[in-house]
């Protein structure tokens, strides 16, 4: 008899006892999507999600990953992986690029409560993927730096939400916004006689290019007010992110300093930009080219932008071309210090060990 009443005691306790609440948050798609009050476990789906939750400090809710996390390349420049090598040995959920997995989302364990999105139309729809999963999805739009800041900020400030980081959100962007005003404060007032122009190549897009890849709102550039030869106010939409320039109007524009995204050295043989640099005669006639002012980046894009290394290399852009409003910086040291603010690890001589130690130097490609 007592072992019968303790039994329906725990049914009527678990019958009686409040069901967990949801919270509603509006995602990047216009949907209010119901959440868990409280939530420990999330998986990342879509390019620089897993960025994204780690700027938050909340990578240790990952509880699964798609398969850019998986590989292991000769070249690596994602910061966060780098500082987290924890991530290569969480389960699988799906393809890179939101190409989500339901049946391998369903067969996480422990499984998470949310699913969070970047690039939400691309690979798997979200709404689908809740349905066939669950599990509640929220799309983000990843945005940038530049032209699609607000989007950047709603994103980290809805991740931020879901994973009770909202105080960390708001560190995150106003830290972006000090280093963004201190860049503009030392190099806003430089007089433009004194501007060299510049150009940088070798643009990553959905993988590596060669030199005549380039971005004409690049961010270090706009950072450091600097005047980038491939700028065309007259572009729009995501084609300001992106352009293939003529080599014939390198040589018109024949830029006082070139630098190199070294997301360039993936390709093999004749195909990067450095070999363009030291071979290509349009390239050799370039004054920069033949008196010595190319220089090495680090890659702007890898599995989407890298805003760390965005503002990592606007302080070596600043120093190269206005040395003495940037005589207090090492960027090497700079760059340490955004990527353990962002990261939580200082991981620049192994990036740049991937890249042959060309990364903010000067680069000899002349004969």
């Amino acid at each position: 008899m007592g072992r019968v009443f303790f039994i329906l005691l725990i049914l009527l306790t678990a019958v009686s006892a409040p069901a967990a609440e949801n919270r509603h948050v509006t995602d990047a798609l216009g949907r209010q999507v119901a959440v868990p009050s409280e939530v420990e476990r999330v998986i990342c789906s879509g390019p620089g999600c897993l960025r994204l939750l780690t700027y938050l400090r909340a990578q240790d809710m990952a509880v699964g990953v798609d398969d850019m996390e998986k590989r292991r390349p000769a070249f690596d420049a994602r910061p966060y992986a780098l500082g987290h090598p924890e991530f290569k040995k969480l389960p699988l959920f799906g393809e890179f690029r939101g190409h989500d997995n339901p049946e391998l989302i369903a067969s996480l364990d422990p499984a998470p409560q949310v699913i969070l999105k970047t690039y939400p139309t691309m690979g798997h729809d979200a709404a689908e993927l809740q349905a066939k999963t669950g599990i509640p999805v929220v799309g983000l739009e990843y945005g940038d730096l530049v032209n699609y800041r607000e989007q950047l900020n709603h994103a980290l400030r809805t991740m931020g939400r879901v994973v009770g980081k909202s105080e960390r959100a708001e560190e995150v962007i106003n830290y972006f916004d000090g280093a963004i005003a201190d860049l503009h404060e030392r190099s806003g007032d430089v007089a433009d006689p004194r501007r060299p122009t510049c150009y940088v190549g070798g643009i990553a897009k959905k993988g590596p290019h060669g030199f005549q890849s380039t971005n004409p709102t690049y961010p270090p550039f706009v950072f450091t007010n600097a005047d980038n030869v491939a700028s065309d106010p007259s572009l729009t939409g995501r084609a300001r992110q992106h352009a293939n320039v003529a080599k014939e109007m390198l040589l018109v524009w024949d830029p006082d300093v070139l630098f190199l995204d070294l997301a360039t050295m993936q390709l093999a043989g004749a195909a990067s930009g450095l070999h363009e640099l030291r071979t290509d005669p349009v390239y050799q006639a370039l004054s920069a080219t033949g008196e010595g002012r190319v220089y090495g980046l680090l890659p702007y894009n890898w599995y989407t932008k890298n805003f760390g290394t965005i503002l990592a290399n606007a302080y070596f852009v600043g120093k190269t071309l206005y040395p003495e409003r940037f005589d207090d910086v090492d960027p090497a040291a700079k760059a340490d210090a955004i990527y353990s603010f962002l990261v939580g690890e200082s991981v620049f001589d192994r990036m740049n060990e991937s890249f042959r130690g060309m990364a903010y130097r000067r680069i000899q490609v002349a004969e």
